[in-house]
């Protein structure tokens, strides 16, 4: 995330992960202020065998869009909400990558931080066949926890 004020965001990503039993790690890296950490961050990634990066930010939102230019790593973009904009600024920085860095970008919020996670455990899943049957599992759980009426449960 690009600053401690967006875990609160960013948290719900986390929270998914571990109730799919996904290894994960949670750290501040800001495009703007902490640039060598974000170089010395994206361009070792893969190599301390990370697979997938959720990289979340407000505001002018670099850091998804920086990462992706140091890793080829799937990146995915949670715009987080923004006093200004309200996420909208956000979300078209996330958005409007330029050809040749892809950004798989989410939804503004805790609702793109949930789906991040769910999306990350769907590209993990290609190749771990017990995530694809936990994913699988929550999925039902999800499905099974929708009433029939608006008067069930």
């Amino acid at each position: 995330m690009g600053s401690r004020s967006d875990w609160p965001t960013l948290r719900h990503a986390a929270e998914t992960l571990d109730e799919l039993g996904i290894a994960h790690e949670s750290r501040v890296v800001s495009a703007h202020r902490t640039p060598k950490r974000l170089y010395d961050y994206a361009t070792a990634a893969a190599g301390r065998g990370l697979r997938v990066i959720i990289a979340g930010a407000g505001g002018a939102a670099h850091l998804p869009g920086m990462t992706a230019s140091m890793t080829t790593l799937p990146v995915l973009g949670v715009p987080v909400t923004s006093q200004a904009l309200n996420g909208v600024d956000s979300l078209l920085s996330i958005v409007q990558m330029p050809a040749g860095i892809p950004v798989g970008t989410l939804a503004i919020g805790k609702a793109g931080a949930i789906n991040a996670a769910l999306l990350a455990a769907s590209i993990l899943a290609l190749s771990d066949t017990a995530l694809a049957q936990r994913l699988a599992e929550y999925r039902e759980v999800q499905t099974g926890s929708v009433p029939e009426t608006p008067e069930d449960g």
